[in-house]
């Protein structure tokens, strides 16, 4: 990827955040932060000072599903590489801070209040990324027998962690509703999912940099 295109990312999310600070300043200081504070959305009626609110929302949703688009490509990339390659992929570990785009998870708390809607639930998957950081202090490293094994070692403490914790999940949200509520019972058990998959995501590689060092150091002693 050129220089200039490595950059683009960076710069467009700056241009959303400018834009979504100045909509909502806008919004509260001249709009009595209409779109902002929770309302009925089966009584809204479009105006025009709701273009800055809903021109900003729309260009962050955009730039969010492009990171997503932009990172699945990269990975896929990397991983035909790599399958012909016995070296691990190049990232940069800074790519580790694309992992605070799962913030955007708690919208949902506010889309919720507004229209019933919980699809931003699902961006808590992406607190999964802070394990870019840890294979990006691993690129360019051999896969060896020894990191084979401790990749797979990684892989099933993740899994079995993640797994235990859905499972933990249904029991207790399966014996009813959860303050007596089963759209509260439904957004608990998606956020829980999109959890214990970041943390499988997670996991799987701090686990794997964890145990390559350990082996690492111990070799080192003798």
């Amino acid at each position: 990827m050129k220089r200039n295109n490595k950059k683009l990312p960076i710069f467009l999310g700056a241009a959303c955040a400018v834009l979504v600070a100045a909509a909502s300043w806008y919004t509260v200081t001249f709009h009595d932060s209409r779109l902002l504070a929770p309302m009925n959305m089966s009584e809204y009626t479009f105006q025009v000072k709701d273009l800055p609110m809903l021109v900003s929302g729309t260009c962050l949703v955009l730039y969010l599903l492009y990171l997503f688009i932009l990172l699945l490509r990269a990975i896929l990339a990397n991983q035909r590489r790599e399958g012909k390659s016995q070296i691990t992929r190049t990232l940069n570990p800074k790519l580790g801070l694309l992992g605070f785009v799962g913030l955007a998870g708690f919208l949902g708390f506010w889309t919720y209040s507004v229209d019933k809607t919980i699809f931003p639930f699902v961006f808590f998957i992406f607190f999964g990324f802070f394990g870019f950081f840890y294979e990006g202090k691993m690129s360019a490293t051999f896969m060896d027998e020894r990191f084979q094994e401790n990749r797979m070692k990684a892989s099933a403490a993740a899994n079995r962690i993640a797994i235990t914790v859905i499972f933990a999940a249904i029991l207790i949200l399966g014996q009813g509703r959860l303050m007596g509520n089963l759209e509260y019972t439904l957004i608990a058990l998606i956020i829980v999912v999109a959890l214990s998959i970041a943390l499988q995501i997670f996991l799987s590689e701090y686990l794997l940099y964890r145990y390559d060092h350990q082996d690492a150091f111990e070799e080192s002693e003798e």
